[in-house]
């Protein structure tokens, strides 16, 4: 993909992209033994990796948090989907106001740089789920306005966080 935003939010609405790799490896003997598997055993193994550099960084983003209650209040115990669905559709209903529709937002967040998090999981009952979206992608300032009682903004699920870029 080009691009897709974290999550996968509309299972394939990522941005596709054709293109060349040159790929050279190197084996290392003894590899395995070098970096231990980490998994529950050796046929199931996850990988340990480091991200490279992502461009462009970043720095100011406006964070939508779901709980584990779905829309008709039934609560689903430490479930990290409905927590993350809600983030997702708090995020949808509140950039709904300005003026986009809310499948041209389900669209932009399959193919943003988005930031999906499990952000808690140990607030038994509820897993809490959060998904944070560069401002700077949009032609107009999104941010909620300064008056507005941050009470009024957390109710919405609303988190405004500025992050230190290096």
């Amino acid at each position: 993909h080009f691009s897709q935003g974290d999550g996968e939010v509309s299972f394939c609405g990522a941005i596709e992209m054709s293109g060349f790799l040159d790929l050279k490896c190197t084996v290392i003997k003894g590899g395995m033994k070098l970096l231990p598997a980490v998994g529950p055993s050796p046929l199931n193994v996850n990988p340990v990796f480091e991200i490279g550099p992502l461009e462009p960084r970043y720095s100011e983003w406006l964070v939508f948090e779901g709980i584990s209650v779905d829309e008709d209040g039934t609560q689903h115990y430490l479930d990290a989907t409905i927590a993350y669905k809600r983030a997702v559709l708090n995020c949808i209903k509140y950039l709904s106001q300005f003026g986009y529709t809310e499948e041209q937002i389900y669209l932009l967040l399959s193919c943003c740089p988005c930031e999906g998090r499990i952000s808690g999981i140990v607030d038994v009952p509820n897993a809490v789920c959060t998904l944070a979206i560069p401002i700077a992608i949009f032609d107009r300032d999104i941010r909620p306005p300064r008056d507005m009682d941050a009470f009024a903004l957390l109710a919405q699920g609303i988190h405004t966080v500025t992050r230190d870029v290096c």
